[in-house]
């Protein structure tokens, strides 16, 4: 299962990168684009919910790595407003 690292900027201009351990991510993010808040927060519920249950599915386990990373999305995404932007830059 090919890991796959997307990099976001956040409202305050803050660069991220962050992990899924599945491609998955690339069928709700696209590199170059902006999204609102919870539009953004939605997707990533979903994506790295589906890339731990891949995980699950192959090797018995959920994927720890891609839960910890949706709680750290979580958590920085309440410090800002939900009517601010994520911006997607790119996804490897």
């Amino acid at each position: 299962m090919p890991e796959t690292r997307f990099t976001i900027r956040w409202p305050d201009g803050q660069v991220e990168t962050c992990y899924s351990p599945s491609t998955i991510v690339r069928d709700f993010l696209a590199a170059d684009t902006t999204y609102p808040m919870t539009d953004f927060l939605a997707l990533c519920q979903t994506a790295l919910t589906q890339a731990s249950a891949r995980v699950e599915a192959k090797f018995g386990y959920r994927c720890t790595s891609a839960e910890a990373q949706l709680a750290a999305i979580e958590s920085r995404a309440r410090t800002f407003s939900t009517s601010a932007d994520v911006t997607c830059l790119s996804i490897a």
